[in-house]
């Protein structure tokens, strides 16, 4: 499972994030009777799910405690949509088709274009900001927000997280990047089988799309400078967002008095 705490990285101030308050993961559809005590005790007061419907649709709902509030923030960006994507090549076991399809860079360029859509997409904007007003909010952490995968809606969304409080852009892309440690087994899995049922004969023209990498998330901040021209205007205009909740967000996840 793609999961993890933010908890442990330093803020610009020097404080810690706070570790039980802002988690990430994939999809909590697939959690059993069994997860449910562990997910219990993790006491958390909210689930995010940025997915779209049709994923919830196809993969099923969270499967969450009693008690624990879930919030639906769907996200899908049509130009830049994944899922068609891998479907479409699974479609036709023609390697020639499927090399056409992701070849040459395209499925790397596919998903540097939904990382910049995360960006100048007003819709997209919005649910990002409305995911961080809940983990400014008075009750509102402990708070774990997720996609399909755990990587790249949840990884821009962490991303945008840690560098409102002033976690440093290389501890913010080793955190992104650990994705590909949680899930190496996963996509090896997946791409193996693929390959066993005949699906694909080049299955390694999927790693773009089910690895994180660096150049994505380079994609999502270079457009923020290129549209607001740094993080803070981007904040205030871009995502709507004021003081008031990166006072929350310091409130709610950092360890000890603001300094």
């Amino acid at each position: 499972m793609n999961a993890r705490d933010l908890g442990g990285y330093r803020a610009a101030d020097g404080r810690i994030l706070r570790r039980g308050v802002a988690l990430r993961s994939d999809g909590l559809n697939h959690v059993t009777a069994e997860d449910l005590g562990p997910l219990a005790e993790l006491g958390l007061r909210r689930v995010v799910d940025l997915r779209s419907m049709d994923e919830v649709r196809e993969a099923g709902r969270d499967r969450l405690p009693d008690g624990v509030a879930l919030h639906h923030f769907p996200l899908l960006a049509t130009d830049f949509d994944i899922y068609v994507m891998i479907r479409d090549a699974l479609s036709d076991a023609s390697a020639q088709r499927q090399r056409a399809l992701l070849g040459d860079g395209r499925a790397g360029a596919m998903m540097t274009g939904l990382y910049r859509w995360f960006v100048t997409d007003r819709v997209a904007r919005e649910r990002f900001a409305a995911l961080l007003r809940l983990l400014a909010a008075p009750e509102g952490p402990p708070l774990l927000f997720h996609c399909s995968a755990g990587k790249d809606r949840t990884g821009w969304a962490a991303a945008l997280l840690m560098t409102a409080l002033g976690v440093d852009r290389a501890t913010v892309l080793d955190d992104y990047l650990l994705t590909n440690e949680r899930s190496a087994a996963v996509v090896e899995r997946v791409l193996g089988d693929f390959a066993a049922r005949g699906l694909m004969r080049e299955p390694e023209l999927l790693l773009p799309v089910f690895r994180a990498d660096r150049a994505y998330l380079d994609a999502a901040f270079a457009e923020v400078e290129a549209g607001w021209g740094g993080f803070e205007p981007f904040w205030r205009e871009g995502l709507g967002l004021d003081d008031d909740v990166l006072a929350g967000l310091r409130v709610n996840l950092l360890d000890g008095s603001d300094s």
